[in-house]
């Protein structure tokens, strides 16, 4: 007696705690959202944008409002990316907290339909052999979708698409737990009933963006200090299939140490695709009368002789298409510790599997130079140039206001524009990398077709490293252009040579001792120095 009134004690005790069920609740359509796009930490400067398989990734802050019963509940938010990482999901604003965060993993499909339907009533519809009208039955559905979809009507057990002729079925309803959208969602406990404000944050995969400039020249650019107008555009891509519509947008630039894998994290749910076969008809002697049907391909529009309706729900659509018009405004800069984020003035839609572009500089007044490059190499004997190189061209200016820019630069593809009497013409194509202000920058256009230039030791002898002997170098310039040039001569490694450069001061440049000097207009100039190994520490 003793055992069981404690038995019964203990039920009474935990009994009305886990016979309480969870009421769910679905919060509703964002109030505000807020897109911070990164790009793909592993693309250089070089690389395009992947628009196909974007490897970026973006933080997503959405604001929705949720009416909660008092104790436990479930919230449930439809709609979030289906690349979302749901281990960097939260949730704040809830009076209860967040007791427990779920991902949903089956999108509604026709699979999932028909998944959801195992051992119920459907209806389906068939086109009679003798009078080609539609006619409708109902069948209990006795298989699951992943093989030949097997149904019981009047006539016993059938295998659907084996008549050969048009079939339709309808469900009345969606399954519980299935939805068009992805959903996350977590559990709560609130003291009392009541309506809250709370914001979702988290991470997402399958988004990227990218910097593309556009640079035109002014007039008589080649021969001294020119303007430039530079205009550059934000590109950026998102590849899920969810829009974030009059989104606040930042773009973040620079390089995030990333240690984790996201795209794997992410695991979006799954559309499972109805894939249907037949059953032979007829007998094993003869074969099938009716050649198999495949099924079409996942959660494509099925045509008029093969469809699965709900009768029950209308959902709409993602919008698949994308956007092309650009929205002319433009970002301003602002410090995210050592990175850079450019915030966009105006809210903008981020649409669904669409391309976004949005201006971010726009600079009319840029101050540049062309500048002229050469290699010199110790190891190398003048005597072996059958006919001189052609020198390297950069486009040169300084991130700075004094010269029209003064604004962080990310890095992107460039497109130089040149005046000509029948309009700008092509230049050049090149490459940024991302730029802070007050750098120097220069930007590597093509080999010139009029400057060249020979730069090795005049001595046949080979170079040693181990020594300490002077040995004598040379540089032969040509300028071809009816205008001076400024030719930067690299004379090797920072450090690894001791230099005498009578006519130029040595200065260190991006890791290269180096030497400019000026030719003139169509000229040649010799320069000779000598070098020989450093003392090493």
């Amino acid at each position: 007696m003793r055992l069981a009134a404690l038995f019964f004690g203990a039920l009474a005790l935990f009994g009305p705690c886990t016979a309480q069920a969870r009421e769910v609740v679905d919060a509703s359509a964002p109030l505000d959202l807020s897109v911070t796009i990164y790009r793909d930490p592993e693309r250089s400067q070089y690389d395009e944008m992947d628009r196909d398989y974007p490897q970026g990734f973006a933080l997503i802050s959405e604001t929705r409002k949720v009416t909660l019963p008092k104790g436990a509940s479930t919230v449930r938010f439809i709609g979030v990316a289906e690349g979302m990482i749901g281990v960097s999901a939260i949730v704040t604003g809830l009076p209860g907290g967040t007791i427990e965060k779920n991902r949903n993993a089956e999108l509604l499909s026709p699979a999932a339909l028909v998944n959801g339907a195992l051992g119920n009533r459907v209806t389906i519809t068939r086109t009679n052999r003798a009078t080609g009208q539609p006619v409708s039955e109902e069948a209990i559905v006795r298989t699951r979708a992943d093989g030949g979809l097997v149904l019981q009507t009047s006539r016993g057990f059938e295998a659907v698409r084996c008549s050969g002729l048009a079939e339709k079925l309808t469900f009345d309803r969606v399954p519980d737990g299935l939805f068009a959208k992805p959903v996350f969602s977590v559990d709560t406990r609130s003291e009392s009933a009541g309506t809250y404000e709370v914001t979702l944050t988290y991470l997402s995969w399958g988004f990227d963006w990218q910097a593309d400039y556009v640079a035109t020249m002014g007039e008589k650019a080649r021969g001294r200090e020119f303007t430039m107008e530079w205009l550059s555009w934000l590109s950026l891509v998102n590849d899920n299939a969810q829009s974030f519509r009059n989104a606040k947008l930042q773009i973040v630039a620079g390089e995030l140490n990333i240690e984790t894998d996201f795209e794997s994290l992410s695991e979006p749910p799954v559309a499972s695709p109805l894939r249907l076969s037949c059953f032979p008809l007829g007998s094993t002697s003869t074969g099938s009368p009716v050649s198999l049907l495949a099924s079409p391909a996942p959660m494509e529009p099925m045509g008029d002789s093969d469809r699965i309706v709900v009768t029950g729900s209308r959902r709409a659509e993602p919008n698949l298409m994308m956007e092309s018009s650009a929205s002319v405004v433009t970002a301003t800069e602002e410090d995210l510790g050592d990175l850079k984020l450019f915030r966009v003035p105006k809210r903008v839609d981020v649409s669904a599997n669409g391309l976004k572009q949005v201006a971010f500089l726009n600079k009319d007044k840029v101050r540049g130079s062309f500048l002229y490059v050469s290699e010199c190499s110790a190891y190398q004997w003048i005597g072996n140039f059958d006919e001189p190189s052609p020198a390297g061209m950069r486009l040169v200016t300084k991130n700075e206001r004094k010269k029209g820019l003064g604004i962080a630069l990310p890095q992107g593809a460039m497109t130089l524009f040149e005046p000509d009497p029948r309009g700008p013409q092509l230049a050049a194509f090149t490459s940024l990398r991302d730029f802070a202000r007050g750098q120097d920058v220069e930007l590597d256009l093509e080999e010139s077709g009029q400057v060249f230039a020979k730069c090795a030791r005049i001595g046949e002898e080979d170079f040693d490293e181990e020594g300490r002997k002077w040995r004598k170098m040379r540089a032969e310039i040509t300028n071809a252009n009816p205008h001076p040039i400024k030719m930067r001569l690299n004379l090797g490694w920072g450090g690894d040579f001791d230099i005498r450069f009578g006519r130029g001061k040595v200065r260190l440049k991006n890791g290269d001792d180096s030497v400019e000097v000026t030719i003139p207009a169509n000229a040649t100039r010799t320069y000779d120095w000598k070098l020989r190994s450093a003392v090493l520490p």
